[in-house]
C-alpha cells in the first residue's frame, strides 16, 4: 500500500470504523533514520490504533527505527517481509527476505528488545520456487521463536523473478488453506490472513479459521465497505450511517490541513471510491478530478462534489 495509506487516508478510514487497526505504508529503516522523521511519521491522534510498517533487514537499524516509531506513539511495529516491489531485492527488504528466515528472526529479536509495544511480521507464503509448506513454516516458526506477537500472511507467493509488482498482486494463485494450516499448527499464535479479500462477508468467513483479516485494496478502492465493519465484525454500532456523515466529521481536519498548506488533492485523492454504487458517484469523481487538483482548491470544492451525490441510503448498502 505504498503511496496509498498515508496519514490523510488513515484519518478518513478511522472515521469509517472505530475498531479496525490501521497500518502505515511501508517505510524503510534508512528513510526513518536519515530522513525527515516528522514528515514521515507524524500522524493524527484520531488514528489510534495504528501500526508502523517497516522495511529493512539490518537488526540494529530495525531496532532503532522501531524505537523511533514507539516514541512517536505508534501502537505496533510491523516488519514487512511480503512486499514484491522492484526496490526490495536491491535494498534487501520486503519479500526477498522470505529466503532468509534467520535474518528476519534476528530483526524481530532486536526490535522486541528495543520496544514495549507489539512487534508483528507480514509475509507471503513463499517466493519463486520455494515450497510454501516449507518456506512459510520456517519463517513463521523462526519469528515466533524470536518473540513476534502475530503473523500477517498474504496467501500468495511472490514471484520476484518473472512478475512485476502489479502482477504479483493478482497472478500467483491464492492459497487460503495454507494459511489455515499454519494457524492449526500454531494455535497459540495470532494469525491474520490477507490477499484478495473483497468484502466483509468474505472476511467473516475467514474468521472461522484465523484470528484476523487484513483488507488492502478492497478497503482503499471501496472505502464505503468499512462503514459496516464495526457492526458486522465487532458487534458494535457503526460510527457513521452514511458517507456524507463521514465527510462532515472530517471537514475540520481538512480545513486545518488546508490552513497549514496541504493541497486538497493530497487528501481528496483517497475519496475516489467513497460513493461506489450511489447515484451521482461518477459526477462526484469527475468533479474532484477536474477541480480538486487546482492549487487554490478549498473545502468548497469537496462540498460541491458531495452535493452531486444522492447519499440518502448508507453507502455500504449500495451494490
Amino acid at each position: 500500500m505504498m503511496d496509498w495509506t498515508d496519514r490523510h487516508c488513515r484519518v478518513f478510514h478511522r472515521l469509517l470504523t472505530r475498531r479496525a487497526r490501521l497500518y502505515t505504508e511501508m517505510l524503510t529503516t534508512g528513510a526513518i533514520i536519515h530522513g525527515d522523521r516528522k514528515r514521515l511519521l507524524n500522524f493524527d491522534a484520531s488514528e489510534h490504533p495504528v501500526a508502523l510498517q517497516l522495511g529493512g533487514s539490518e537488526a540494529r537499524d530495525l531496532a532503532t527505527s522501531a524505537k523511533i516509531g514507539e516514541d512517536f506513539g505508534y501502537d505496533e511495529i510491523n516488519l514487512n517481509v511480503g512486499c514484491p516491489s522492484d526496490r526490495v531485492t536491491v535494498g534487501r527488504f520486503g519479500a526477498c527476505l522470505m529466503a532468509e528466515p534467520e535474518l528476519v528472526a534476528a530483526g524481530v529479536v532486536a526490535m522486541k528488545r528495543a520496544v514495549n509495544i507489539p512487534v508483528t511480521v507480514k509475509c507471503r507464503i513463499g517466493i519463486d520456487d520455494q515450497d510454501p509448506e516449507v518456506a512459510l513454516d520456517a519463517l513463521a516458526r523462526g519469528v515466533v521463536a524470536a518473540g513476534a506477537d502475530a503473523l500477517i500472511v498474504h496467501a500468495r507467493k511472490a514471484w520476484l523473478n518473472g512478475l512485476s509488482p502489479k502482477e504479483n498482486r493478482d497472478v500467483p494463485p491464492l492459497d487460503y488453506h495454507r494459511v489455515y494450516r499454519l494457524k492449526a499448527a500454531l494455535p497459540d499464535v495470532p494469525i491474520i490472513i490477507n490477499g484478495g479479500i473483497r468484502s466483509l462477508a468474505e472476511a467473516g468467513a475467514h474468521l472461522a479459521h484465523v484470528d484476523g483479516v487484513m483488507l488492502g485494496r478492497a478497503a482503499y478502492r471501496e472505502p464505503w465497505r468499512l462503514l459496516s465493519a464495526d457492526p458486522e465484525l465487532f458487534g458494535e454500532a457503526a460510527r457513521h450511517a452514511a458517507m456524507t456523515d463521514v465527510f462532515a466529521a472530517m471537514t475540520p481536519y481538512i480545513e486545518r490541513e488546508l490552513a497549514q498548506g496541504t493541497r486538497l488533492h493530497s487528501i481528496a485523492r483517497h475519496f475516489v471510491g467513497a460513493f461506489h454504487g450511489v447515484p451521482g458517484a461518477r459526477a462526484f469523481r469527475r468533479y474532484l478530478a477536474e477541480h480538486g487538483v487546482k492549487a487554490d482548491a478549498g473545502i468548497a470544492v469537496l462540498r460541491d462534489a458531495i452535493a452531486l451525490v444522492d447519499d440518502s441510503r448508507p453507502a455500504a448498502m449500495a451494490a
